[in-house]
């Protein structure tokens, strides 16, 4: 036969019957149910007193509170925010204080989280949005082991200029080295200025096999794989980016204690103007990479260990190589890519370029582009799941 069930309700009632009937001690009818003395004297009381009611729990809620805000108090705050739907609770809490004639003497005020937390209960707040907090591969750990194996860039923080206009000074430098390769005096951190200068670098000292910079503009963005439109450009042209960690530029010490050489030198106090802040740079650039002893170089200039790549420039983009047993798709304009007639987000970032997917295991791919890998494809859900665990968004619609 099966086993009997009993539940706390059963159990209650059986309790209070065999106390009734008096057939034993009470001590050892409690110890028998596996209850204390004062637990069972309390069901007993309730059962006489509320009749079959005994048998639910109690609400734990206390009856009074005696630190309470006032319903008047209360009354008043929400009223206030309901003619001032903008205002949040420590202005709406300095306003109802200074309208009561009472002075606030007969009561302690609520803390502004207490105001908060009655508009929130009434609805009258809106839950604020997470923030979402992009994923990252972690640490850098190439060794800066010769020339042109990773270079840094950065941009120094932006400063106001003689003239009122302020100036973002972009910096790149060849880790192994310290050879400062350019300093530009820019008007702004975006693509449009930046890619020509690094063009002029490539240009004149070739390509570096790493690019190595933190996660703000324009180096990476939210998007898949942490791509950007100026380390697309880099991949095409053979280039890794390379990111340190959110909020650790100890991982890029060596480019952070050149600014603060370099601003010493050249900001305090900063040009008149553009033109000549850039004059400024030019002379430092100069008497940094050639001339001023670096005592991690035994006291030799970059000048003396740097020499330029072997890898030039080209005067066209080189299209992207995968393995053969790759499947190979296109990005279209919409950022997206077709896979068994059905459409795919990829990234507007990539829109026009070609990634790679190689089969792992059934219905899931790894996706590259060049030798980055972006994350990895299921085929079952129809979207790309990033290097860091979250899934890129649909299509409305689909």
């Amino acid at each position: 036969m099966p086993w009997r069930q009993v539940d706390v309700t059963t159990e209650r009632l059986r309790f209070v019957g065999e106390a009734r009937q008096r057939l034993g001690s009470f001590t050892e009818l409690c110890a028998r149910y596996g209850i204390c003395r004062m637990t069972g004297y309390k069901w007993l009381e309730r059962a006489t007193t509320s009749g079959l009611d005994f048998l639910q729990e109690l609400s734990r809620r206390p009856h009074s509170c005696p630190h309470a805000t006032p319903e008047a108090v209360r009354r008043r705050l929400l009223e206030a925010r309901r003619r001032h739907p903008t205002w949040g609770p420590r202005k709406l809490l300095a306003l109802v204080r200074r309208q009561d004639r009472r002075g606030g003497a007969e009561f302690a005020w609520p803390a502004r989280s207490t105001v908060a937390e009655l508009l929130r209960r009434h609805g009258l707040t809106a839950p604020r949005r997470r923030r979402r907090v992009p994923g990252h591969p972690g640490r850098p750990l190439t060794p800066m082991s010769a020339p042109n194996v990773i270079w840094t860039a950065d941009y120094k923080g932006q400063f106001r200029l003689g003239d009122g206009a302020y100036c973002f000074p972009l910096t790149v430098q060849d880790g192994f080295s310290r050879f400062l390769v350019g300093c530009r005096a820019l008007t702004g951190t975006t693509t449009a200025e930046c890619r020509p200068i690094f063009e002029r670098l490539f240009q004149e000292y070739g390509l570096p096999e790493i690019l190595r910079t933190d996660n703000g503009v324009p180096f990476a963005t939210q998007a898949l794989g942490r791509l950007s439109q100026l380390s697309v450009w880099w991949i095409r042209l053979g280039i890794y980016p390379e990111l340190i960690e959110p909020a650790h530029p100890e991982q890029n010490g060596r480019h952070e204690r050149m600014h603060r050489t370099l601003k010493r030198a050249t900001a305090r106090p900063p040009a008149p103007t553009r033109r000549s802040q850039q004059q400024r740079f030019d002379v430092f650039r100069l008497e940094y990479n050639t001339i001023r002893p670096h005592e991690a170089l035994d006291d030799t200039p970059p000048s003396s260990r740097y020499t330029r790549s072997p890898r030039s420039y080209p005067s066209s983009l080189p299209p992207l190589a995968y393995p053969g047993h790759f499947e190979e798709r296109l990005v279209s304009a919409n950022g997206g890519i077709r896979w068994s007639g059905e459409w795919v987000n990829v990234s507007h970032v990539l829109a026009g370029e070609t990634v790679g997917l190689e089969e792992i295991d059934d219905g899931l791919w790894d996706v590259y582009f060049g030798r980055l890998k972006l994350g990895r494809f299921h085929e079952s859900l129809r979207r790309i799941e990033d290097a860091y665990g979250r899934l890129t968004r649909k299509r409305a619609g689909v």
